[in-house]
């Protein structure tokens, strides 16, 4: 696999040279300060080139092209928006980029009660915690309908849990649900938040499911044109929130979306953290099943605090956890080989270590919260020698 790592650019407190130093070879980036439904400028996209192969990579992967509000509910500006969209695939892939990653959650991307929650050992990683999170829909978003989405018992439970909750507590929860893309400038206010929840009236999960195939019919097409292939990243985590539907949370919402626009131009962003939050999600046979159309990957594991759907966790070491890394990464690279057998250009997949646990030095760096160096490094390590083991010409990879 091609061994990557997410750079949010110049203001990122690990640089592309740590980035090199740790293992990588190719950069994951995005041009965060870029309005979302605007077009990419070439200038950006050149100089954002230039500073990665000024640190010794190259840009292998985008991560990500935002899709507007709008596209999602089809409302106001979305006809241009999906236009812009185009366009600077057009623009990434003048440019030399081939894998374009995209998300299609609504209002909020990845979603986290904590950001630097303190593990057994004393390294601090991201959490969801449910009952947190209930408190906070319930009592102080103060959405509407908030108490039906929830069992009687964690409504109880998250009054409690509210009742004690320092000022402190109740602004860092606000801050952390409320935040936007990682690396971009976007968040909410909880007025903002309420508002942009109402925006989605009457767009149910079919609406939405819907909404995404449309967007596919559209861009796909211009995805062939110029040799890009665009890969949806999950639901994280994999389940309704803040009563929005998530329609990227399983293997079936997978099935749906790539056999409703059939192109190998349309594929897969297999992350396993966030698949793996879903108790029903097998990522070893999710890989498979979808080898053909996997062209980027996220490899973290997360430790499930119960087997319910929607439960709490926490982002765990790369090798511990609720999912079968070995397994995983034995399936992608049978699906290289396969690829090399047929000649694509395509043949390596791109991978990087999603998230890490802040270890070491890590924790007065001050990096993006799930994106440290000494933590990512230690991923990065354990994955490559996994897929070292696995390639050793007795097991018939190579």
């Amino acid at each position: 696999m091609k061994h990557t790592w997410r750079w949010f650019g110049p203001v990122d407190k690990v640089t592309v040279r740590d980035a090199a130093q740790a293992g990588a070879e190719g950069i994951v980036s995005a041009l965060h300060h870029i309005p979302t439904g605007a077009v990419w400028p070439v200038k950006d996209i050149a100089k954002r080139h230039d500073e990665i192969a000024a640190g010794g990579l190259y840009w292998d992967v985008v991560e990500s092209v935002p899709v507007s509000e709008d596209i999602k509910t089809q409302t106001s500006d979305w006809k241009t928006h999906i236009a812009n969209w185009q366009e600077t695939l057009r623009r990434l892939s003048a440019s030399g980029i081939r894998t374009v990653c995209y998300n299609f959650m609504p209002v909020l991307d990845w979603t986290r009660t904590d950001l630097r929650w303190e593990t057994r050992h004393g390294a601090k990683a991201m959490r969801f915690d449910l009952t947190d999170f209930a408190a906070f829909d319930i009592y102080i978003l103060k959405r509407p309908e908030a108490k039906v989405d929830y069992p009687e018992s964690l409504v109880e439970e998250a009054a409690r849990r509210f009742s004690d909750m320092p000022d402190a507590k109740i602004t860092a929860l606000a801050k952390n649900i409320g935040a936007g893309l990682p690396g971009s400038a976007d968040g909410y206010t909880l007025n903002q938040l309420l508002e942009k929840l109402r925006s989605y009236q009457g767009v149910d999960r079919l609406r939405l499911q819907a909404n995404l195939v449309d967007f596919l019919s559209h861009v796909v097409p211009v995805a062939e044109e110029v040799g890009i292939n665009i890969c949806a990243h999950g639901d994280d985590p994999p389940w309704p929130l803040l009563g929005l539907p998530r329609i990227l949370s399983t293997e079936a919402d997978y099935a749906h979306m790539l056999g409703q626009v059939d192109s190998r131009a349309n594929g897969v962003t297999l992350c396993t953290g966030s698949l793996g939050a879903h108790k029903d999600n097998d990522l070893p046979f999710i890989a498979k099943r979808f080898a053909d159309r996997i062209h980027f990957v996220h490899l973290r594991n997360v430790t499930r605090e119960t087997d319910t759907v929607p439960c709490s966790f926490f982002e765990d070491e790369h090798l511990e956890g609720g999912t079968d890394m070995v397994a995983v990464i034995a399936a992608l690279l049978e699906e290289e080989k396969r690829r090399r057998a047929e000649g694509r250009e395509d043949h390596r997949i791109a991978m990087r270590p999603d998230h890490g646990q802040e270890i070491l030095d890590d924790q007065t760096r001050g990096a993006q919260p799930g994106y440290p160096a000494i933590g990512r490094l230690k991923g990065l390590a354990e994955l490559r020698g996994i897929e070292r083991a696995l390639l050793h010409s007795q097991f018939g990879l190579v």
